[in-house]
Formats: structure tokens, C-alpha cells, sequence
């Protein structure tokens, strides 16, 4: 019975995460009611799937660790890019595609994260974070181009959801703490059914038993431009991946080798396979889980198995999934001002050290952040380009992703070797 409730508890932690993401996406691509119910379900459904590909360990997959995983936010605002250049059939095909990518590179990897330092991560992350404030802020007044948009309804419910958030995680410790925004939306919908808002049409549309199948809502696609993007993307999950690893094995004691690391990275890259495969999403490790574990002190992966059997029976209830899309829209834009907050925050403090250490990292922060900005805000700069390279320059997150890259490189890995140079130069000529 403990155990059991272990389970819930974890199952509840990352429960506002899990569904926010597919919400999200299928909001702003256009999906149908339908559509949007089998895309929360499924999500659910894989989530589960995917824990245990961590959990379960053998000579090819799995950490072997207690984590769960769900879909990364840092995949939402190029998901949604895609979806809008390309179409809903190219973001599975990317997902699938750089799921493949991650599986054949999970062995070398670790030589490619020098590529990937807190510098470029801090940035990438911060730009993300940012660059999906205005999706926020646009469920906030009631959804892009809805009749009542920015209606005093809309600002109370958005900004009252918000409020309450703040005040759960303000005066609250511990598991609360972590379930604020769960606790927010339950909050803000209740009080959106107070003020007829609510319409729950979908939850009696919705079956109660679904079985997922491969290729529900669309067949993939594949374009190198939105591979490119969300192999990018799932580089940056993997190097935060590699430290809830490493946090997790401080935890439970485990000295995480190479060999681990590699399994972990080659289940996240099977785990978006099978995501893209049956209509769902690239999935990582969620960190706070993690502080779930530290608070509990209980570090057993049965109990991950158990929440990852809930998340998978919950994938086959519609009904289930269909109750989280009656959130109203300004309800979601008040958590996810909160949630994609907290997504800039982690970033900041991502850079915070690498900051200060050097003028020539502020440098790329400035560069790669101001672009990433920038090019979000105006995507038109490269209108006159060829249209197979606009994905990549006119996504603010692609932008910034390799100007971050790039000088990096420029500034960290290149003076370097110059230096490296003149010493042996200087040691010839003695």
C-alpha cells in the first residue's frame, strides 16, 4: 500500500507536465477535440512506456535508475513551428528521425558534449523559456484569435490561476510544493465551472477504452530541416539528462560509468521512436521527480514501475484524457506563464557560474540569446531566403541553438588550440 502511494505522489509530480505539453501543441497546430483527447491520452500512455525503457536495464538499454520520463518543454516551441511550416506529419517524422539519431550516436556522445557546455545549454535553454512566454500570453487573453479574447473573464481566470499558483508554492512545503501547478489548473478550472465556462462535451464524446495505434492522427514525413531542429533539440535534452543521471546515482549510491550513460541516452532516443511512431513526442527524464525522490528518501524503482503501469492505464481511458482539455484556455495561459517561467529561470541560473568566469561567455550568451529573441520576434528578416533554410534561420530556438554553438567553438574550443600552438612554437624556437 506504501508503495502504492509512492507511486501516486510521483504520478502527481510530473502529471501537470505530462498533459500541459500535448495541450499545448495540439492548441496551437489546430487539432480537433478528438484529436486533442487521443493526443493527451497517447502521451500519457508513452510517458509510461518510456520510464520503463529507463528503468528496465539490459546489456543494450535503461539506466537502471529510478526515473520517470515525460516530453522535454524544450521540444514545444519547435514542435509547434514545425507543425505550422510543415505540417503535423513532419513533426512526427522528426521526432521519429532524430529519435534514430540519438540511438546511433548514444556511444559517442559523450565526446559531443563538449559542444554542448553550460554556456550553450544555459542559452538554448533561456531561449526556449522566452521564446514561449507569448504562447502564454496568448492563452492568457483566451487563445489566439478567439471572439472573447482578452475579456475581463479571460484576465481573472488567467491571472487568478496564476496568483494561486504562487501562493501554493509560496506557503506550501514539500509534495505540495511540487504539484503547485497541478494543484493551479484543478483550481482554476473549478473556478472557470463557476462562471460557465467550462464545457465538457469532449469528456462525454470521449470513449471509455482506446487502444493506441501507430499513425492515429497523421503518417510522418521526413524533412532534413525540421530532423535538423529536433535532433538539436534532443542533444540539449540529453546533456540534461546527464546530470539528473548523475544526481540520481549520488542519490541511490550508483557510480554512473560510461556504459550507463550510454543506455540511458539509447532508451530516450527508443523512447521518441516510439513516440513519433504512435503520434506522440520526443521523451526525457524529469527532474523534479528527482526532488521527490531526495524529499522521500525512498529510492526503490518499484515504485517507478508502478507509476509507469498507472501512466499506461490511464493511456488506454480517453474519458481520462479528455477531462484535462476542458481546461479553459486562459486557465492553461496562467500555468503556463508560470511553467515556461521557471523554464527562463533554469536556464539564468544555468549561466549564472559560466557568466562570470569569463567576459568571452557573455559574450555568446548576448549574441546567441539576442538572436534566438530576435528572429522570434521577427522571423521576416530572412523572408528572402531560399524556403528550405528559413526553418532553420527564421526559428528563433535554431538561431540561437548554433550561434551558441558556433561561437562557443569560436571563443572556447578555437583559442585554445591557438595557445596549444604558440607553446610548441615557443619550445622549437628555445
Amino acid at each position: 500500500m506504501k508503495t502504492t502511494l509512492l507511486g501516486i505522489q510521483h504520478l502527481l509530480a510530473m502529471y501537470a507536465g505530462a498533459v500541459l505539453v500535448p495541450l499545448i501543441v495540439g492548441g496551437a497546430i489546430g487539432l480537433s477535440p478528438k484529436q486533442l483527447t487521443y493526443l493527451v491520452s497517447v502521451d500519457i500512455l508513452m510517458c509510461g512506456v518510456a520510464t520503463l525503457l529507463q528503468i528496465m536495464t539490459n546489456r543494450y538499454f535503461g539506466i537502471g535508475l529510478p526515473v520517470v520520463l515525460g516530453c522535454t518543454f524544450t521540444a514545444v516551441g519547435p514542435m509547434i513551428a514545425i507543425g505550422n511550416s510543415f505540417g503535423l506529419s513532419a513533426i512526427y517524422g522528426s521526432v521519429i528521425a532524430s529519435g534514430v539519431i540519438i540511438v546511433l550516436i548514444s556511444g559517442v556522445f559523450g565526446k559531443l558534449v563538449k559542444f554542448f557546455p553550460p554556456v550553450v545549454t544555459g542559452s538554448v535553454v533561456t531561449i526556449i523559456g522566452i521564446t514561449l512566454i507569448p504562447v502564454a500570453i496568448n492563452n492568457m487573453g483566451g487563445g489566439q484569435g478567439a471572439a472573447d479574447f482578452g475579456s475581463m473573464t479571460n484576465i481573472v481566470l488567467s491571472f487568478g490561476t496564476l496568483a494561486f499558483i504562487v501562493l501554493v508554492y509560496r506557503f506550501s512545503t514539500g509534495f505540495l510544493r511540487a504539484i503547485a501547478i497541478l494543484i493551479g489548473l484543478v483550481g482554476g478550472t473549478i473556478a472557470a465551472m463557476f462562471m460557465g465556462v467550462v464545457d465538457f462535451s469532449a469528456v462525454g464524446e470521449a470513449s471509455m477504452f482506446h487502444v493506441a495505434q501507430p499513425f492515429f492522427i497523421a503518417t510522418p514525413t521526413f524533412h532534413w530541416q525540421p530532423i535538423l531542429t529536433m535532433t538539436i533539440v534532443a542533444m540539449v535534452s540529453l546533456v540534461e539528462s546527464t546530470g539528473v543521471y548523475f544526481a540520481l546515482g549520488d542519490i541511490c549510491e550508483k557510480d554512473i560509468k560510461s556504459k550507463d550513460l550510454e543506455k540511458g541516452y539509447r532508451s530516450e532516443g527508443l523512447a521518441s521512436v516510439l513516440g513519433g511512431i504512435f503520434n506522440a513526442f520526443p521523451y526525457t527524464t524529469f527532474s523534479q521527480n528527482v526532488g521527490l525522490i531526495q524529499m522521500s528518501g525512498v529510492k526503490s524503482r518499484k515504485v517507478l514501475v508502478i507509476t509507469a503501469g498507472m501512466l499506461i492505464g490511464l493511456g488506454f481511458m480517453p474519458k481520462v484524457a479528455a477531462l484535462a482539455t476542458v481546461i479553459p484556455n486562459a486557465v492553461l495561459g496562467g500555468a503556463m506563464v508560470a511553467m515556461f517561467g521557471m523554464v527562463v529561470s533554469q536556464g539564468i541560473k544555468m549561466l549564472s557560474t559560466v557568466v562570470v568566469k569569463s567576459q568571452d561567455n557573455a559574450m555568446i550568451v548576448a549574441c546567441s540569446v539576442g538572436i534566438g529573441l530576435g528572429v522570434s520576434v521577427v522571423p521576416e528578416l530572412f523572408a528572402k531566403l531560399p524556403e528550405g533554410v528559413q526553418l532553420l534561420t527564421s526559428n528563433g530556438i535554431v538561431a540561437g541553438s548554433i550561434t551558441a554553438i558556433t561561437l562557443n567553438i569560436i571563443f572556447n574550443m578555437l583559442p585554445k588550440r591557438k595557445r596549444k600552438e604558440a607553446v610548441v612554437l615557443t619550445e622549437q624556437e628555445a
